[in-house]
């Protein structure tokens, strides 16, 4: 009697195991191309989880990704005017100088890059500084129509907050005599409380607000030279980090900020 051997039947589905293996490997890949791609720590928690789940055959539920960028330690802890931080340590905000300066610059960039307006920060206060062609005409103080818009846009930044701000102006040394501006000081304090009214009607307490002439005698650049007269003839926003006890504390901080803006290279000290 023949006997017949028994054919041995392969297994259809080996092919799954070797499938699944590579999709593991495939998402682990892909899990720490993401997590190097950006230095967070919440991602690198991730991908630890991760990595252990695949490797040690044991499944895990994973956080979901933090996508947003995690608060530069330089913004947090903002100072109040007795130098400590501020909240008490109940928490943190980001300074309010920070989110002026920051807004500005993302507001005005394009006048900023053709240097018509500059912003200048330290840690006692901001400079916004504009070129006094952008709001008003030669040798008067009634602000171009130009000027309303871009003055507005300024206050809708400046409003929310509580420091104080000081709009100083500043002339080049061409002699002006008129019957409204005997001299340069005259000007130069007219546009700088054109300004502050101007701030004041965008929204700003008129409580924080001051003007201050300066005339001729402030310059940053030389009045040898159009160009340098140019650079003389502005209008300064001074946004003080000092609000509600400023008065009180002036008296000590003074020697502070002079030595500060003195670095700063504009050659003027708060006056």
């Amino acid at each position: 009697m023949r006997r017949y051997r028994e054919e041995e039947h392969g297994n259809s589905e080996r092919w799954m195991v070797s499938y699944a293996d590579f999709i593991t490997l495939l998402f682990a890949f892909f899990v720490v191309m993401y997590s190097i791609s950006s230095v967070n720590e919440g991602k690198y928690k991730v991908l630890t989880e991760s990595l252990t789940g695949v490797f040690a055959q044991n499944p895990k539920t994973m956080d979901p990704i933090q996508l947003g960028e995690e608060v530069p330690r330089a913004l947090l802890a903002p100072m109040d005017s007795q130098g400590s931080a501020a909240g008490g340590g109940e928490g943190t905000s980001q300074d309010p100088l920070e989110t002026i300066a920051e807004a500005m610059q993302s507001a005005f960039g394009e006048l900023i890059n053709v240097g018509d307006l500059r912003v200048h920060a330290n840690e006692l206060w901001i400079e916004i500084e504009l070129s006094s062609g952008l709001l008003f005409p030669s040798g008067d103080a009634l602000p171009l129509d130009s000027a309303f818009e871009l003055v507005e846009r300024i206050a809708d930044i400046l409003a929310p907050y509580d420091n104080p701000v000081h709009v100083e102006g500043f002339t080049d040394n061409i002699p002006i005599r008129s019957r409204l501006y005997p001299t340069n000081w005259e000007l130069s304090a007219a546009r700088a409380a054109t300004v502050v009214r101007m701030l004041s009607s965008g929204g700003i307490d008129a409580g924080r607000l001051a003007a201050v002439g300066y005339g001729e005698h402030r310059p940053i650049a030389d009045n040898n030279t159009a160009e340098g007269r140019r650079a003389n003839r502005r209008v300064v926003l001074l946004v003080s980090r000092y609000t509600d006890k400023r008065h009180q504390h002036s008296d000590e901080n003074l020697p502070a900020m002079r030595q500060a803006r003195a670095e700063a290279g504009n050659g003027t000290d708060p006056g």
